[in-house]
Protein backbone atom coordinates (compact mmCIF):
# COMPACT_ATOMS: atom_id res chain seq x y z
CA UNK A 1 0.00 0.00 0.00
CA UNK A 2 2.55 2.31 1.03
CA UNK A 3 2.44 4.79 3.62
CA UNK A 4 0.80 7.96 3.52
CA UNK A 5 3.24 10.79 3.73
CA UNK A 6 3.12 12.08 7.11
CA UNK A 7 2.00 16.12 7.57
CA UNK A 8 4.66 18.33 9.22
CA UNK A 9 2.24 19.45 11.39
CA UNK A 10 2.18 15.88 12.53
CA UNK A 11 5.91 15.76 13.71
CA UNK A 12 6.45 15.74 17.35
CA UNK A 13 8.02 19.15 18.13
CA UNK A 14 10.11 17.39 21.19
CA UNK A 15 13.81 18.25 21.42
CA UNK A 16 16.87 16.31 21.78
CA UNK A 17 15.08 13.04 20.01
CA UNK A 18 17.06 10.55 21.34
CA UNK A 19 18.01 6.57 19.90
CA UNK A 20 14.88 5.31 20.98
CA UNK A 21 12.52 7.75 19.45
CA UNK A 22 14.29 6.41 16.23
CA UNK A 23 14.08 2.79 17.09
CA UNK A 24 10.69 3.39 17.74
CA UNK A 25 9.99 5.17 14.49
CA UNK A 26 11.78 2.58 12.45
CA UNK A 27 9.71 -0.63 14.55
CA UNK A 28 6.41 1.38 13.81
CA UNK A 29 6.90 1.74 10.11
CA UNK A 30 7.76 -1.79 9.56
CA UNK A 31 5.08 -3.09 11.51
CA UNK A 32 2.77 -0.98 9.46
CA UNK A 33 4.30 -2.02 5.73
CA UNK A 34 3.83 -6.01 7.19
CA UNK A 35 -0.04 -5.22 8.22
CA UNK A 36 -0.69 -3.56 5.16
CA UNK A 37 0.56 -6.40 2.77
CA UNK A 38 -2.47 -8.78 4.39
CA UNK A 39 -5.05 -5.91 5.52
CA UNK A 40 -8.00 -6.84 2.88
CA UNK A 41 -7.39 -10.42 3.30
CA UNK A 42 -7.63 -10.39 6.99
CA UNK A 43 -10.95 -7.93 6.73
CA UNK A 44 -12.37 -10.90 4.92
CA UNK A 45 -11.70 -13.26 6.55
CA UNK A 46 -12.66 -11.33 10.09
CA UNK A 47 -11.16 -14.10 12.36
CA UNK A 48 -10.13 -12.88 16.28
CA UNK A 49 -7.04 -10.89 15.71
CA UNK A 50 -4.73 -13.15 17.46
CA UNK A 51 -2.06 -12.91 14.94
CA UNK A 52 -2.49 -9.62 14.72
CA UNK A 53 -1.70 -8.82 18.72
CA UNK A 54 1.21 -11.15 18.17
CA UNK A 55 2.75 -9.00 16.01
CA UNK A 56 1.90 -5.98 18.06
CA UNK A 57 3.88 -7.44 20.81
CA UNK A 58 6.72 -8.84 18.52
CA UNK A 59 6.92 -4.54 18.29
CA UNK A 60 6.97 -4.20 21.70
CA UNK A 61 4.54 -1.46 21.07
CA UNK A 62 1.82 -2.50 24.07
CA UNK A 63 4.65 -1.16 26.48
CA UNK A 64 5.45 2.18 24.76
CA UNK A 65 3.58 4.49 27.28
CA UNK A 66 5.00 2.57 30.30
CA UNK A 67 6.53 5.72 31.93
CA UNK A 68 10.08 6.22 31.23
CA UNK A 69 11.26 5.93 34.76
CA UNK A 70 9.75 2.68 35.73
CA UNK A 71 12.61 1.02 33.59
CA UNK A 72 11.24 0.01 30.73
CA UNK A 73 11.28 1.98 27.51
CA UNK A 74 8.77 4.67 27.52
CA UNK A 75 7.25 7.96 25.21
CA UNK A 76 4.44 10.39 26.10
CA UNK A 77 1.27 10.78 24.32
CA UNK A 78 2.45 12.29 21.64
CA UNK A 79 4.28 9.41 20.39
CA UNK A 80 1.51 7.40 21.17
CA UNK A 81 -0.93 9.18 18.68
CA UNK A 82 2.09 9.33 16.41
CA UNK A 83 2.24 5.32 16.42
CA UNK A 84 -1.44 5.35 16.08
CA UNK A 85 -2.09 7.31 12.88
CA UNK A 86 1.05 5.17 11.19
CA UNK A 87 -0.74 1.56 11.79
CA UNK A 88 -4.48 3.21 11.28
CA UNK A 89 -3.33 4.37 7.80
CA UNK A 90 -2.21 0.15 7.27
CA UNK A 91 -5.23 -1.72 9.16
CA UNK A 92 -7.42 0.89 12.00
CA UNK A 93 -8.64 -2.17 13.66
CA UNK A 94 -5.56 -2.87 14.78
CA UNK A 95 -4.61 0.54 15.96
CA UNK A 96 -8.03 0.95 17.84
CA UNK A 97 -7.05 -2.26 19.26
CA UNK A 98 -3.97 -0.66 20.68
CA UNK A 99 -5.43 2.66 21.12
CA UNK A 100 -7.63 1.32 23.90
CA UNK A 101 -4.84 -0.38 25.79
CA UNK A 102 -2.97 2.73 25.94
CA UNK A 103 -6.27 5.00 27.47
CA UNK A 104 -6.17 2.15 29.80
CA UNK A 105 -2.19 1.98 30.58
CA UNK A 106 -2.79 5.61 32.41
CA UNK A 107 -5.66 4.05 34.91
CA UNK A 108 -3.55 3.98 38.15
CA UNK A 109 -1.99 7.62 37.39
CA UNK A 110 -6.12 8.91 36.98
CA UNK A 111 -7.32 6.95 39.69
CA UNK A 112 -5.53 5.92 42.14
CA UNK A 113 -2.35 6.98 44.64
CA UNK A 114 1.65 7.05 43.19
CA UNK A 115 1.95 3.53 45.15
CA UNK A 116 -1.57 2.52 43.39
CA UNK A 117 0.13 3.36 39.68
CA UNK A 118 3.52 2.00 40.44
CA UNK A 119 1.56 -1.29 40.88
CA UNK A 120 -0.45 -1.28 38.43
CA UNK A 121 2.50 -0.35 35.76
CA UNK A 122 4.73 -2.74 37.29
CA UNK A 123 1.83 -5.77 36.87
CA UNK A 124 0.78 -4.76 33.56
CA UNK A 125 3.88 -3.83 31.51
CA UNK A 126 6.03 -7.27 33.44
CA UNK A 127 4.50 -9.41 30.37
CA UNK A 128 3.57 -7.08 27.87
CA UNK A 129 0.39 -7.70 28.97
CA UNK A 130 -2.78 -6.15 26.20
CA UNK A 131 -5.16 -4.48 28.10
CA UNK A 132 -8.97 -4.17 27.59
CA UNK A 133 -11.59 -2.88 29.27
CA UNK A 134 -13.18 1.07 30.18
CA UNK A 135 -13.87 3.42 33.01
CA UNK A 136 -16.79 4.98 32.75
CA UNK A 137 -17.03 8.60 35.04
CA UNK A 138 -20.21 9.90 36.58
CA UNK A 139 -22.85 10.33 34.63
CA UNK A 140 -21.43 8.34 31.53
CA UNK A 141 -22.33 4.57 32.49
CA UNK A 142 -23.95 3.24 29.24
CA UNK A 143 -25.72 0.53 31.33
CA UNK A 144 -25.54 -1.15 34.58
CA UNK A 145 -22.50 -1.55 36.22
CA UNK A 146 -20.36 -3.94 37.02
CA UNK A 147 -21.34 -5.13 40.91
CA UNK A 148 -18.44 -5.77 43.70
CA UNK A 149 -20.43 -7.90 46.53
CA UNK A 150 -18.44 -8.73 50.10
CA UNK A 151 -17.95 -11.81 50.58
CA UNK A 152 -16.22 -13.55 54.11
CA UNK A 153 -14.19 -14.78 51.70
CA UNK A 154 -13.43 -10.67 50.32
CA UNK A 155 -14.89 -9.66 47.43
CA UNK A 156 -16.59 -10.74 44.09
CA UNK A 157 -17.04 -9.06 41.19
CA UNK A 158 -20.43 -9.78 38.94
CA UNK A 159 -22.18 -8.76 35.75
CA UNK A 160 -21.59 -7.97 31.73
CA UNK A 161 -19.79 -5.94 29.84
CA UNK A 162 -19.51 -5.05 26.36
CA UNK A 163 -16.08 -4.15 24.85
CA UNK A 164 -15.63 -2.42 21.32
CA UNK A 165 -12.07 -3.97 21.72
CA UNK A 166 -9.94 -6.71 22.95
CA UNK A 167 -12.51 -8.96 24.31
CA UNK A 168 -11.16 -12.00 23.27
CA UNK A 169 -7.33 -11.28 23.01
CA UNK A 170 -6.51 -9.20 26.08
CA UNK A 171 -4.08 -10.73 28.93
CA UNK A 172 -6.49 -8.11 31.10
CA UNK A 173 -9.27 -6.34 31.78
CA UNK A 174 -9.17 -2.72 33.70
CA UNK A 175 -13.08 -2.55 34.29
CA UNK A 176 -14.92 -0.13 37.01
CA UNK A 177 -17.52 -2.04 39.81
CA UNK A 178 -19.63 -0.58 42.07
CA UNK A 179 -19.76 -1.49 45.70
CA UNK A 180 -21.73 -1.61 48.51
CA UNK A 181 -24.87 1.46 47.23
CA UNK A 182 -23.68 5.21 47.83
CA UNK A 183 -19.82 3.73 47.53
CA UNK A 184 -17.38 5.04 45.32
CA UNK A 185 -16.89 2.79 42.12
CA UNK A 186 -13.77 0.69 42.28
CA UNK A 187 -11.20 0.05 39.15
CA UNK A 188 -10.36 -3.16 39.63
CA UNK A 189 -7.68 -5.63 37.50
CA UNK A 190 -8.77 -8.83 36.33
CA UNK A 191 -7.92 -11.81 34.42
CA UNK A 192 -10.05 -12.42 31.98
CA UNK A 193 -8.39 -16.33 31.88
CA UNK A 194 -10.62 -17.16 35.39
CA UNK A 195 -13.10 -19.80 34.97
CA UNK A 196 -15.86 -16.79 36.13
CA UNK A 197 -15.15 -14.72 33.31
CA UNK A 198 -17.12 -15.96 30.13
CA UNK A 199 -16.13 -14.31 26.39
CA UNK A 200 -18.47 -13.91 23.63
CA UNK A 201 -17.21 -12.53 20.19
CA UNK A 202 -19.16 -9.93 18.56
CA UNK A 203 -20.77 -10.83 15.55
CA UNK A 204 -19.74 -9.96 12.10
CA UNK A 205 -19.69 -6.33 11.89
CA UNK A 206 -19.97 -3.94 9.18
CA UNK A 207 -16.25 -2.43 9.78
CA UNK A 208 -13.93 -2.71 12.79
CA UNK A 209 -14.02 -6.84 12.12
CA UNK A 210 -10.19 -7.14 13.77
CA UNK A 211 -10.84 -5.33 17.06
CA UNK A 212 -11.74 -8.41 18.97
CA UNK A 213 -14.92 -6.95 19.88
CA UNK A 214 -17.51 -8.62 22.96
CA UNK A 215 -19.26 -9.35 25.57
CA UNK A 216 -17.54 -10.41 28.70
CA UNK A 217 -19.56 -12.17 31.62
CA UNK A 218 -17.91 -11.78 35.33
CA UNK A 219 -19.65 -14.40 37.56
CA UNK A 220 -18.14 -14.05 40.80
CA UNK A 221 -14.68 -13.62 40.08
CA UNK A 222 -12.78 -12.85 43.32
CA UNK A 223 -11.42 -9.51 43.33
CA UNK A 224 -8.18 -8.89 46.09
CA UNK A 225 -6.99 -5.69 46.86
CA UNK A 226 -3.81 -5.97 44.95
CA UNK A 227 -5.60 -6.17 41.91
CA UNK A 228 -8.12 -2.63 43.04
CA UNK A 229 -6.61 -0.03 41.04
CA UNK A 230 -8.31 3.07 42.33
CA UNK A 231 -11.46 4.66 43.17
CA UNK A 232 -13.80 6.72 40.84
CA UNK A 233 -15.47 9.42 42.69
CA UNK A 234 -19.62 8.84 42.06
CA UNK A 235 -19.97 12.71 42.48
CA UNK A 236 -18.90 14.32 39.46
CA UNK A 237 -18.22 17.44 41.05
CA UNK A 238 -15.56 15.78 43.66
CA UNK A 239 -13.59 14.37 40.38
CA UNK A 240 -10.09 15.91 40.17
CA UNK A 241 -9.23 17.77 37.31
CA UNK A 242 -7.02 14.86 36.21
CA UNK A 243 -9.01 12.33 36.56
CA UNK A 244 -11.41 14.23 34.29
CA UNK A 245 -9.44 13.51 31.54
CA UNK A 246 -10.14 9.87 31.41
CA UNK A 247 -12.86 10.22 28.77
CA UNK A 248 -10.70 12.59 26.93
CA UNK A 249 -7.33 10.63 26.36
CA UNK A 250 -9.58 7.73 24.79
CA UNK A 251 -11.32 10.27 22.48
CA UNK A 252 -8.41 11.54 21.14
CA UNK A 253 -6.62 8.96 20.45
CA UNK A 254 -9.62 7.58 18.61
CA UNK A 255 -9.54 10.81 16.53
CA UNK A 256 -6.14 9.92 15.17
CA UNK A 257 -7.48 6.34 14.57
CA UNK A 258 -10.06 7.70 12.54
CA UNK A 259 -7.73 10.44 11.02
CA UNK A 260 -5.24 7.48 9.83
CA UNK A 261 -8.05 6.06 8.24
CA UNK A 262 -8.66 8.62 6.02
CA UNK A 263 -5.09 9.00 5.37
CA UNK A 264 -4.68 5.74 4.73
CA UNK A 265 -7.06 5.16 2.37
CA UNK A 266 -6.13 8.44 0.39
CA UNK A 267 -2.40 7.03 -0.12
CA UNK A 268 -4.06 3.84 -1.12
CA UNK A 269 -6.19 5.30 -4.00
CA UNK A 270 -3.38 7.79 -5.25
CA UNK A 271 -0.95 4.73 -5.52
CA UNK A 272 -3.68 3.03 -7.06
CA UNK A 273 -4.53 5.71 -9.51
CA UNK A 274 -0.26 6.19 -10.41
CA UNK A 275 0.09 2.13 -10.67
CA UNK A 276 -2.48 2.34 -13.65
CA UNK A 277 -1.52 4.66 -15.45
CA UNK A 278 -1.05 4.00 -19.03
CA UNK A 279 0.02 5.57 -22.37
CA UNK A 280 -3.34 5.25 -25.31
CA UNK A 281 -1.88 5.59 -28.16
CA UNK A 282 -4.78 6.87 -29.34
CA UNK A 283 -4.48 10.07 -27.35
CA UNK A 284 -0.35 10.42 -28.42
CA UNK A 285 0.80 9.14 -25.49
CA UNK A 286 -1.85 10.69 -23.07
CA UNK A 287 -1.68 9.69 -19.52
CA UNK A 288 -4.86 8.00 -18.08
CA UNK A 289 -5.89 6.56 -14.92
CA UNK A 290 -6.24 2.93 -15.70
CA UNK A 291 -8.99 2.60 -13.17
CA UNK A 292 -11.61 4.36 -14.67
CA UNK A 293 -10.18 5.19 -18.21
CA UNK A 294 -9.80 9.17 -16.69
CA UNK A 295 -6.68 11.58 -17.83
CA UNK A 296 -4.64 11.62 -15.23
CA UNK A 297 -4.95 15.67 -15.59
CA UNK A 298 -8.86 15.61 -15.57
CA UNK A 299 -9.26 18.37 -13.91
CA UNK A 300 -12.33 16.88 -11.37
CA UNK A 301 -9.95 13.84 -11.02
CA UNK A 302 -7.62 16.48 -9.32
CA UNK A 303 -10.15 18.30 -7.59
CA UNK A 304 -10.72 15.56 -5.56
CA UNK A 305 -7.56 14.43 -4.47
CA UNK A 306 -7.05 18.31 -3.94
CA UNK A 307 -9.80 18.69 -1.58
CA UNK A 308 -9.14 14.91 0.05
CA UNK A 309 -5.30 15.77 0.66
CA UNK A 310 -6.88 19.84 2.06
CA UNK A 311 -9.39 17.89 4.59
CA UNK A 312 -6.78 16.37 5.57
CA UNK A 313 -4.34 18.27 6.02
CA UNK A 314 -6.73 20.73 7.98
CA UNK A 315 -7.95 17.63 10.25
CA UNK A 316 -4.32 16.86 11.62
CA UNK A 317 -3.39 20.66 12.49
CA UNK A 318 -6.76 20.32 14.57
CA UNK A 319 -5.73 17.17 16.40
CA UNK A 320 -2.35 18.20 16.58
CA UNK A 321 -3.45 21.42 18.93
CA UNK A 322 -5.33 18.99 20.89
CA UNK A 323 -2.86 16.61 21.15
CA UNK A 324 -0.16 18.64 22.23
CA UNK A 325 -2.81 19.79 25.09
CA UNK A 326 -3.54 17.11 26.44
CA UNK A 327 0.37 15.93 26.49
CA UNK A 328 0.90 19.00 28.63
CA UNK A 329 -2.27 18.28 30.88
CA UNK A 330 -1.25 14.93 31.72
CA UNK A 331 2.73 16.23 32.22
CA UNK A 332 0.63 18.69 34.62
CA UNK A 333 -0.53 15.73 37.31
CA UNK A 334 -2.26 16.50 39.66
CA UNK A 335 -1.24 20.10 39.21
CA UNK A 336 -3.83 20.71 37.16
CA UNK A 337 -6.36 23.24 37.40
CA UNK A 338 -10.01 22.89 36.25
CA UNK A 339 -9.75 25.39 33.73
CA UNK A 340 -7.50 23.79 32.35
CA UNK A 341 -9.13 20.49 32.14
CA UNK A 342 -12.27 22.33 30.40
CA UNK A 343 -10.02 24.30 27.59
CA UNK A 344 -8.45 20.64 27.00
CA UNK A 345 -11.77 18.71 26.55
CA UNK A 346 -12.91 21.74 24.58
CA UNK A 347 -9.91 20.98 22.07
CA UNK A 348 -10.38 17.47 22.31
CA UNK A 349 -14.10 18.05 21.53
CA UNK A 350 -13.15 20.02 18.17
CA UNK A 351 -10.75 17.58 17.02
CA UNK A 352 -13.14 14.72 17.88
CA UNK A 353 -15.55 16.55 15.59
CA UNK A 354 -13.50 17.62 12.76
CA UNK A 355 -11.31 14.18 12.02
CA UNK A 356 -15.17 12.20 12.02
CA UNK A 357 -16.34 14.40 9.71
CA UNK A 358 -13.25 14.19 7.42
CA UNK A 359 -12.88 10.44 7.82
CA UNK A 360 -16.33 10.02 6.57
CA UNK A 361 -16.00 12.59 3.95
CA UNK A 362 -12.75 11.63 2.43
CA UNK A 363 -12.83 7.12 2.66
CA UNK A 364 -16.84 8.12 0.71
CA UNK A 365 -14.41 10.32 -1.51
CA UNK A 366 -12.13 7.96 -2.35
CA UNK A 367 -14.90 5.24 -3.08
CA UNK A 368 -16.13 7.41 -5.96
CA UNK A 369 -12.67 7.39 -7.48
CA UNK A 370 -13.20 4.28 -8.59
CA UNK A 371 -16.57 2.93 -9.51
CA UNK A 372 -18.20 -0.47 -10.04
CA UNK A 373 -15.54 -2.14 -7.69
CA UNK A 374 -16.94 -4.71 -6.13
CA UNK A 375 -15.39 -8.44 -4.15
CA UNK A 376 -13.25 -9.24 -6.50
CA UNK A 377 -9.41 -10.42 -6.95
CA UNK A 378 -8.90 -7.06 -9.12
CA UNK A 379 -11.18 -5.05 -6.38
CA UNK A 380 -8.49 -2.86 -4.43
CA UNK A 381 -10.57 -3.09 -1.53
CA UNK A 382 -11.29 0.24 -0.80
CA UNK A 383 -14.34 0.31 0.96
CA UNK A 384 -12.58 -1.35 4.06
CA UNK A 385 -11.51 2.11 4.53
CA UNK A 386 -14.73 3.56 4.63
CA UNK A 387 -16.57 0.64 6.72
CA UNK A 388 -14.04 1.55 9.34
CA UNK A 389 -14.39 5.40 9.33
CA UNK A 390 -18.40 4.51 9.60
CA UNK A 391 -17.97 1.98 12.50
CA UNK A 392 -15.06 4.36 14.42
CA UNK A 393 -16.90 7.30 14.71
CA UNK A 394 -20.75 5.62 14.50
CA UNK A 395 -21.50 6.77 18.41
CA UNK A 396 -19.81 10.10 17.76
CA UNK A 397 -22.36 13.12 17.40
CA UNK A 398 -20.78 16.14 15.99
CA UNK A 399 -24.08 18.24 16.84
CA UNK A 400 -23.54 17.60 20.89
CA UNK A 401 -19.26 18.47 20.66
CA UNK A 402 -20.13 21.29 18.91
CA UNK A 403 -22.85 22.39 21.35
CA UNK A 404 -20.60 21.81 24.11
CA UNK A 405 -17.66 23.73 22.60
CA UNK A 406 -19.57 26.62 22.10
CA UNK A 407 -21.37 26.79 25.12
CA UNK A 408 -17.92 26.48 26.69
CA UNK A 409 -16.16 29.98 24.18
CA UNK A 410 -19.63 31.36 25.06
CA UNK A 411 -20.70 30.82 28.43
CA UNK A 412 -16.90 29.37 30.33
CA UNK A 413 -19.36 26.06 30.83
CA UNK A 414 -17.38 22.91 31.35
CA UNK A 415 -17.75 20.58 28.68
CA UNK A 416 -19.75 17.16 29.21
CA UNK A 417 -17.72 14.03 29.74
CA UNK A 418 -19.40 11.70 28.01
CA UNK A 419 -17.31 10.28 25.13
CA UNK A 420 -16.33 6.77 23.80
CA UNK A 421 -16.37 3.66 25.49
Amino acid sequence: MGFPVRWAVRTSTRTGRTADDELWQRVVRELADDLAVDALTRDRAGKPPYDEVARLKEAGLPGLLVPPGSGERGADLRSACSVLGELAAADSSVAELLARHYALTWSGRLFGTPADAERFERRTAAGGHLLAGGVDLPETAPGPPLTLRTTGGGRVLSGCRTLEAGATVADCLVVDASPAPGGDPLVVLVDPAHPGVCVSPAPERLGQRLTGAGSIVFDAVPVTDEDVVGAVPRDERALAPLTALTPLILRLLLSHVALGTAEGALAEARDISRAARAADPREGGRLFDGTDGRPATDPYLLLAYGESATEAHAAASVVERATAALTDGLAAGRELTADESADIAALVGAAEAVTARSAVHITTRVLGLFPGTGPSVADPGLDRFWRNARVLTAHHSAAHSLRDIGDHYLNGSLPRLAGHR
